[in-house]
């Protein structure tokens, strides 16, 4: 099976294709000039040294489209493929800091980034990397950065909003795929935002000059000519030094501290863990995902034990702190609504994929969470076992019951319409997409932890 990937039609300079389930890129002929001078200055080996760019090299495989056709490459595949509205603020600031450091070094060189997307970066961990081998372009004497106004919409933008006004910035980058306008930003930034001289410069002064632009019927692209090198990498400076000193502010919430205050004493939450390291085990496989993760103290487990950990959770302050203080590639953290994931969007609903297209590991884990859906968002039983039976084969859940003080908390302030929400009606529900392999009880508030692998399909 061959296909060109959705998301990649946008630049004339190459494109992504799959063929018998790898990714590779095509170089097209337009771009050569730009991709020999990347090779023969020495810029690629430099960002691949450092961790700034993935890994393609080329290879000898029959390209999609023979006719345009200068060179195949096979980037190094990713764990995960996230999106910048799905990202703790802390993660934005760092691809943001990659991404000028990519500038800096590729004018070094000689060349530009054509791209400053959000996009073009995932991460490993809490690693950025840049993703487009092809984001590159020689470097024009007196030609302004022309991503310049993108990188504004797509990082400073968010930072400064989430610098001022807190959550949000989150949801507008997921409205606005190529980044928040700027007209929106000085918008709702207050007064004090002006005394910044960076965001007088890069925001305001910057949007006011679009508009400008708009009504004389002007070009809004990178602003007049004659910038010279040096100018071009004081403006790289400028922007680092700004975002490298913004404040990653994230309020602490009682779920920081859920593991302290909830129901499990410190000789049961050792037993969970025992338990959950031991269906990990049983379960294999290299990739989990971890619904619901608050502060992250199971996905560490799953992360030590050897698997690329994807830890969702849509309480921002946990998200932060988990990023803050995780270190390594094996654990990502994301900003999930489960009630409301991000859906495929972009164009014909393709060019940005679902989150429960990308979320696909080998085991889920859903350890004090189905209470919050079942009760907490009326989400039917049978439903959540369907979703979580689409991103992974097994599954490690937690059946937490109705006597447990966390659910009484939930039904304290509603009415208990929960009829089918007991151990039978939860058993019944996910045996319709799942066979329980392993149950065990743990702690003394009647919950209970099962391992349950996927029913073949038909």
């Amino acid at each position: 099976m061959e296909s060109r990937h959705p998301a990649s039609f946008r630049d004339p300079a190459g494109f992504i294709f799959r063929r018998d389930g790898k990714l590779y890129r095509q170089v097209n002929r337009a771009y050569e000039p730009h991709y020999r001078h990347l090779q023969e200055s020495g810029l690629l080996d430099l960002l691949v040294e450092r961790g700034l760019l993935v890994p393609a090299p080329e290879v000898e495989v029959a390209p999609h489209e023979e006719r345009d056709a200068l060179a195949v490459l096979e980037p190094r595949p990713l764990a995960w493929i996230t999106y910048p509205y799905e990202w703790p603020i802390g993660a934005l600031k760092q691809a943001a800091l990659a991404t000028l450091e990519v500038q800096r070094l590729a004018l070094e060189h000689g060349m530009v980034l054509k791209d400053a997307s959000a996009f073009n970066v995932q991460f490993e961990g809490v690693r950025p990397i840049l993703i487009d081998s092809l984001s590159f372009e020689r470097y024009s004497e007196g030609r302004p950065w022309i991503a310049y106004g993108q990188f504004c919409r797509h990082f400073l933008a968010p930072l400064a909003l989430s610098r001022y006004r807190g959550g949000g910035a989150r949801e507008l980058l997921r409205a606005h795929l190529d980044g928040i306008p700027l007209d929106l930003v000085c918008r709702l930034l207050p007064r004090r935002s002006w005394l910044s001289l960076s965001l007088l410069l890069h925001l305001h002064l910057h949007a006011r000059m679009i508009r400008r632009a708009a009504r004389g019927g002007e070009a809004k692209g990178g602003g007049r000519g004659g910038v010279t090198l040096q100018q071009q990498l004081g403006l790289v400076d400028n922007l680092t030094s700004w975002v490298r000193r913004l404040p990653i502010r994230y309020q602490q919430t009682h779920w920081s501290e859920y593991y302290e205050t909830s129901t499990y004493e410190e000789e049961s939450l050792a037993q969970k863990e025992r338990i959950v390291g031991d269906y990990l085990a049983q379960a294999g496989g290299q990739k989990a995902v971890d619904l619901g993760a608050n502060t992250g103290r199971f996905s560490r487990l799953a992360a030590a034990r050897g698997l690329s950990v994807l830890a969702c959770d849509n309480d921002d302050g946990v998200i932060e702190e988990l990023f803050r203080k995780s270190d390594g590639r094996s654990l990502l953290s994301l900003v999930i609504d489960l009630v409301n994931p991000p859906a495929a969007g972009g164009w014909a609903h393709q060019e940005r994929s679902s989150f429960s297209d990308r979320a696909r590991g080998d085991v889920v884990l859903a350890l004090a969470l189905i209470h919050h859906l079942a009760i907490g968002n009326n989400v039917p039983l049978v439903e959540i076992a369907r979703f979580m039976g689409r991103l992974a084969p097994a599954l490690i859940i937690e059946f937490v019951p109705k006597s447990d003080p966390q659910v009484q908390r939930l039904l304290a302030a509603r009415q208990d319409i929960f009829v089918d929400y007991h151990e039978d009606g939860f058993a019944e529900a996910f045996s319709s997409v799942f066979e329980v392999q392993r149950r065990e009880p743990v702690g003394e508030m009647g919950r209970t932890l099962y391992l349950m692998t996927r029913r073949a399909a038909g």
